[in-house]
């Protein structure tokens, strides 16, 4: 989390010099905010913005494209266990 707040301009420019400039709170209210609206990176934000796009239109020409497909710099999450059991079957 820290890696990415510097990164992004927030408390300043090392991971030392956040820390000694962001209080706890603030740092909750960060990674709230992370939680709520997903990354800080403004590319993962425009890979995720273009995604949403491409999916609406492979869907609306009758492809069934992920969102994920879309996004290759973003870790498709793993299926839970009853998806990995009828794929294995």
């Amino acid at each position: 989390m820290w890696h990415e707040l510097v990164l992004n301009g927030v408390g300043g420019t090392t991971i030392a010099e956040a820390k000694a400039t962001l209080s706890y709170a603030e740092v909750l209210a960060w990674v709230a905010y992370r939680d709520k609206h997903g990354s800080l990176d403004r590319g993962r934000r425009l890979e995720l913005s273009t995604a949403l796009i491409a999916v609406q239109v492979n869907r609306s020409g009758g492809g069934k494209a992920e969102l994920y497909d879309f996004m290759p710099h973003h870790v498709r999450p793993s299926a839970d266990l009853e998806q990995a059991m009828k794929e294995w079957s």
